[in-house]
Formats: C-alpha cells, sequence, structure tokens
C-alpha cells in the first residue's frame, strides 16, 4: 500500500495516503524526458500520466488527465465541454490555482477541489501520476484513481505527433 516516505511534508503525498488508495510512492531525481521518468518510474511512457490544468473561464479551471505519449485533443475537449474557447494558464495562474508549480501539479492536494477529465485510454492498466512534488510520483490503478477522483472519462486526447 502506502511506502515508508510518506512521512515527509508533501500535501500529494499526504492527500494519496489519506485517499486509502493502494498506491507506491516513487522518489528519483530530476528527469528530462517523458521517457526519463517513466524509467525512474519502472513504468511504460504510456502509462506516465500527465496532469494538465485548462481554464474554461474566468476563475474556472479543470484538471485534465492526459497519458504519456498522448496530447490534448482541443476540439474533442472543448466539444466535451460545450464551449468554444479553452486555455491554459501560465505557470502563476496554475501555480495559484493547485498549490504546485508546472511539473508538480496533481489532483492530490491541490489548493482548490477541481473537476477532473481523464482520457479514456487510462483505463484498467497501473498509471504513475505525479504526487505533488519534483521527482514525486505514485503507481496506482488507473480505474481505482479515476474513481477516487470521480472523473469523467472521455476520449479527448490523441497521439503526440514528432
Amino acid at each position: 500500500m502506502a511506502d515508508s516516505n510518506e512521512t515527509r511534508d508533501e500535501p500529494g503525498v499526504r492527500a494519496l495516503a489519506a485517499s486509502g488508495l493502494a498506491h507506491e510512492v516513487t522518489r528519483h531525481g530530476p528527469v528530462s524526458s517523458l521517457a526519463e521518468a517513466a524509467r525512474a518510474r519502472g513504468v511504460n511512457p504510456a502509462d506516465v500520466i500527465k496532469t494538465m490544468v485548462v481554464r474554461r473561464g474566468k476563475g474556472d479551471y479543470l484538471f485534465v488527465l492526459v497519458p504519456g505519449l498522448r496530447t490534448i485533443s482541443w476540439p474533442k475537449l472543448r466539444a466535451l465541454l460545450g464551449v468554444s474557447r479553452l486555455s491554459m494558464p501560465d505557470a502563476q495562474a496554475a501555480q495559484e490555482v493547485t498549490g504546485y508549480p508546472r511539473g508538480s501539479i496533481t489532483p492530490f492536494g491541490s489548493a482548490r477541489a477541481l473537476p477532473v477529465i481523464a482520457d479514456a485510454t487510462l483505463t484498467g492498466r497501473r498509471v504513475s501520476i505525479g504526487a505533488g512534488g519534483p521527482g514525486v510520483a505514485a503507481t496506482v490503478h488507473a480505474d481505482e484513481l479515476l474513481s477516487h477522483l470521480r472523473a469523467r472519462i472521455a476520449d479527448v486526447t490523441e497521439p503526440e505527433t514528432s
């Protein structure tokens, strides 16, 4: 379940520990690519979840969980949400909303509870999601994660292009 390193003062790790989700925390040094992060976490690149903050309107934000090797499909996400415009907040706004700097953002322990949309390709497998600190992640079963987060599951991504 939880590891002995969960006593560190990281809101994401504390929130994960309190969640009751079966998970394993991994701590690694800085990484410069998705492939490096996946190797350090012992998962495939496609199993690394990128937590993106999306701005729907003034003061209206949400999390979008995107699997590695995929990117948000803005037309799909706009259609799902029934809006004509979405944007990514700048780094400062994202940190104000979540309490985390870019690269460490996670729904766990976020300064504000935000709705979560998860790409449909995430289901049925173990995944690694950031746990609120540089080089800190949690490996968890995606279906349990998405249920806990009350995520809306939908087709909102497309394969990354080189």
